[in-house]
């Protein structure tokens, strides 16, 4: 493992030279910032209402990698003024789908910093977030030693065809897809890296009925205490060293976890699906992407008389999906 930490660690020194910097504001970081780190690519629609999302959380700055955006992410970007970018043009699955330039970026500018790394339709639900700061979350976690936090990612979706109701940028994406799966979930451990892996939910259900192993993981640890010698392996499903995996109790109770609400099921998932599968950058020849193409032209509804409608974090913690366990 200590090796497998070290290849990772030269892989992403080795492409750090694919990144460009086109807004570099690292240097008004404070020490105590929460930091959040994220790849994108064409998601200008998203960004308005994500960062206004963050922002009221807490975040205190932003660290963006832009893969060659044509629809104006970049020059959206680079206006803000919490925002350091770079840019690359690299193909993101030579960069281990992106891993190797965030593992720089994490470990040249995240040093010592709890930092959130997450997709631009994922959303950080902890404990007490509708009253208390993320900094409230990060303070007690360092009170009791805890380096990592889990989550599960939850995928919202609306009560109709997702044609139905287009997404408008800087949009709420729950006002649209507001109800989840609150069950269907298989959990197993990894044996390799003692991450728990989760399958299941909407996708699983509508995608990959028919072969559900293949259906996207759903366990993501994106909130670490970083250290220059941390390294993510599998996006955010597992890091190095392999503690830092452990978000989970294995001698019955509960360790306080959350959730990332996943807003990828809104109408602007087909042309996102279509450019993914023409771009053959993700993972398994993007087979995910492939599956999203054919069931989407059936226009299927993700809807079902077992779906739950979003209502706080204190739904999910009752659903059993995330848990405040000792913090109160």
């Amino acid at each position: 493992m200590r090796l497998r930490r070290k290849r990772r660690l030269l892989r992403c020194l080795r492409k750090r030279h694919q990144l460009k910097p086109v807004q570099n504001n690292t240097s008004g970081i404070r020490p105590q910032d929460v930091l959040l780190m994220s790849v994108v690519r064409n998601e200008c629609i998203r960004l308005p209402y994500f960062l206004d999302y963050y922002r009221k959380l807490g975040v205190n700055h932003f660290l963006f990698i832009d893969n060659n955006s044509d629809d104006g992410t970049r020059e959206f970007l680079a206006d803000q003024p919490d925002v350091s970018l770079w840019w690359t043009d690299a193909g993101y699955k030579q960069a281990t789908y992106g891993l190797d330039w965030s593992n720089y970026l994490l470990r040249t500018y995240a040093h010592k910093h709890w930092v959130l790394t997450v997709d631009p339709d994922e959303f950080f639900v902890y404990p007490f977030c509708d009253t208390r700061p993320i900094r409230a979350l990060t303070d007690w976690l360092d009170d009791t030693g805890v380096r990592s936090f889990g989550t599960m990612l939850i995928d919202m979706y609306p009560e109709g065809a997702i044609e139905e109701m287009p997404y408008q940028e800087g949009q709420n994406p729950f006002e649209i897809a507001s109800w989840f799966d609150s069950g269907n979930y298989m959990i197993t451990r990894n044996p390799t890296y003692g991450n728990l892996w989760i399958q299941g939910g909407a996708r699983a259900r509508v995608f990959f009925q028919e072969t559900p192993k293949k259906a996207p993981a759903l366990n993501k640890i994106p909130l670490v205490k970083w250290h220059r010698r941390y390294a993510y392996v599998s996006s955010t499903h597992a890091l190095l060293p392999r503690g830092l995996n452990q978000v989970y109790e294995e001698r019955g109770g509960e360790k306080t976890s959350g959730a990332l609400l996943h807003a990828k099921l809104i109408d602007t998932l087909g042309d996102k699906a279509r450019e993914e599968l023409n771009r053959n950058q993700h993972y398994r020849s993007s087979g995910e992407y492939k599956a999203y193409v054919q069931q989407l032209e059936s226009r299927p509804v993700f809807w079902n008389k077992w779906s739950e409608k979003y209502i706080n974090w204190r739904q999910l913690e009752i659903l059993g999906l995330m848990s405040k366990g000792n913090w109160a």
